[in-house]
């Protein structure tokens, strides 16, 4: 589990590539303070595991699938990737709660900036369209944001996000241009909801709030 606020901007030192799957070392010299073997460490929003590690790198399996539903699929070395630990019990969450689990990518559709700051358009696909709600959170390369706006066109949908100077200068959000392509983690909330909508079983659900009759001195209420 991680909050979408990256610690440190890491480097891809190394890919080694097999027939379904790759293997990462990448360079995060805070990324490895205290980490142990099976740590889970963000890469760009992908949680991935740590196999090995030494003082200032990690490495790490990328499985098929999660090669084909994220940027990780084009990944070489020299690329700059943010990073972020797990979270630990009684940190603050300082963004939203982030699973690591890519829901897909999303293409930059648009740049504008601004005196201190830039707005960024993504797509958004038919499948994560409901799942995205104006002023909700999204996980962007693994960067816990606001949608600032959406838009629902015959072209397609998409929204947007406003970044800060410190967002710019702290992960890889800050170089990106008009057609890259960026991880993207929907709210986990919005994900249950539509899944159950999805099979009408909310219907079927018992509900905490149905009507009971007051229990006269129960609370002091009568």
């Amino acid at each position: 589990m991680f909050t979408g606020i990256i610690e440190e901007l890491g480097t891809v030192t190394r890919v080694e590539r097999g027939a379904d799957a790759a293997r990462l070392t990448v360079r995060g010299p805070l990324a490895v303070q205290g980490v142990r073997h099976g740590d889970s460490i963000a890469v760009s929003g992908v949680c991935l595991t740590v196999v090995d590690f030494d003082d200032a790198s990690f490495t790490a399996d990328v499985m098929a699938q999660t090669l084909a539903m994220s940027t990780l699929d084009g990944v070489r070395e020299g690329l700059a990737v943010n990073l972020e630990r797990a979270a630990q019990v009684g940190d603050r969450l300082g963004g939203h709660i982030v699973q690591g689990h890519i829901d897909g990518t999303a293409r930059v559709l648009e740049v504008r900036p601004g005196e201190a700051w830039r707005v960024i358009r993504f797509s958004l696909d038919d499948a994560h369209a409901p799942l995205v709600v104006d002023k909700g959170s999204i996980a962007v390369d693994g960067v816990s944001l606001t949608v600032s706006a959406l838009g629902d066109e015959p072209s397609g949908s998409w929204f947007e996000v406003s970044l800060i100077p410190e967002t710019l200068a702290a992960t890889t959000l800050g170089a990106r241009e008009v057609g890259d392509l960026v991880n993207i983690e929907t709210d986990i909330l919005a994900r249950h909801v539509e899944r159950m909508l999805r099979f009408d079983v909310h219907r079927s659900l018992p509900s905490s709030l149905a009507a009971e009759p007051a229990v006269a001195g129960a609370g002091g209420l009568a």
